[in-house]
């Protein structure tokens, strides 16, 4: 059901900052505000896969198959490793500098998309995370959990809108120091390449 706690715990789950959030900050302090809402946008949809799973059941059979998972887990692990190579590329696609032009907003918010859809351990996540906050009775457990992940999901678009946001604030300030940019770029490339080396080491269970 959905109460306080609810949100309390799904807003600092939000707040945490993981691969969107640098995702995101990354494309709004490279690309500016337009573009930072739709990596948030991206991101945000990448969920439905993960919540559509746990409320099937699907997340189950991911856990259990160790095959599948390490399957989605090394295609995630090596689009995250893309990604730290798309930011330390002086031409890449997350790449900070003054003189780049915003992508498409569609090409954003799928790389984006991507970056939840390829980790296998979100679907889990919601499995563990959303039912016990369901009332217990099996007849509506499916809306609930359904209402229970739209709500995660309005959180997680509002919070790395605002994330994306200051980040494209600060645009101008850190585009004028070269050596900012470089700090910048090498960093969200050693962010991604880390955030891919831990998630090779997860297992199923």
């Amino acid at each position: 059901m959905m109460s306080l706690h609810f949100l309390v715990t799904a807003l600092v789950v939000v707040i945490a900052p993981g691969t969107g959030v640098i995702y995101t900050l990354a494309i709004g302090l490279g690309q500016g505000r337009r573009a930072a809402f739709m990596a948030a946008l991206g991101c945000t949809l990448g969920i439905v896969p993960a919540l559509v799973a746990a409320t099937l059941g699907l997340a189950a059979l991911l856990h259990s198959s160790a095959l599948l998972f390490q399957i989605v887990k090394f295609a995630g692990v090596a689009y995250l490793l893309w990604l730290a190579f798309q930011a330390v590329k002086s031409d890449g696609a997350l790449a900070v500098r003054p003189d780049r032009r915003s992508e498409p907003g569609l090409t954003i918010a799928r790389r984006g998309a991507l970056i939840n859809i390829l980790n296998p351990k979100l679907s889990i996540f919601f499995l563990a995370l959303l039912p016990p906050f369901l009332s217990g009775d099996p007849a509506t457990a499916t809306t609930e959990m359904l209402s229970l992940g739209a709500v995660f999901m309005a959180l997680t678009f509002i919070v790395f809108t605002l994330y994306g946001s200051f980040a494209a604030a600060m645009r101008d300030r850190l585009l004028a120091s070269e050596r900012a940019m470089r700090w910048l770029n090498r960093s969200f490339a050693a962010i991604f390449a880390t955030l891919g080396a831990r998630l090779a080491l997860e297992k199923t269970a």
